[in-house]
């Protein structure tokens, strides 16, 4: 059998992603899928970019977020440019 590059294998990650109706179908996926670190610095990252939305310095967001400045800086950069989290944010 023929390795399939990662690249195609996003788009099924997504789809699966997409699969998930509750809170407890999540928690189980991403449990199984990640690392609970990694699920922590996801949730992070989210809670600096509502932050940033919001209007908040750098400095108030690392006072209230375990993050660090060069992964806050990433996710400003993201917040001002990019569209996913403004997409997700918006619809809460």
């Amino acid at each position: 059998m023929e390795k399939r590059p990662t690249a195609e294998l996003i788009p099924e990650l997504f789809d699966t992603i997409l699969k998930l109706r509750t809170q407890e179908d999540c928690a189980a996926f991403f449990e199984d899928l990640c690392t609970e670190k990694e699920v922590e610095n996801m949730a992070s990252r989210l809670a600096a970019a509502k932050l940033l939305i919001k209007g908040k310095t750098y400095l108030q967001v690392i006072e209230t977020v375990d993050i660090s400045s060069a992964t806050l800086s990433r996710v400003s950069r993201c917040v001002r440019h990019g569209t996913g989290y403004t997409r997700m944010i918006e619809r809460e």
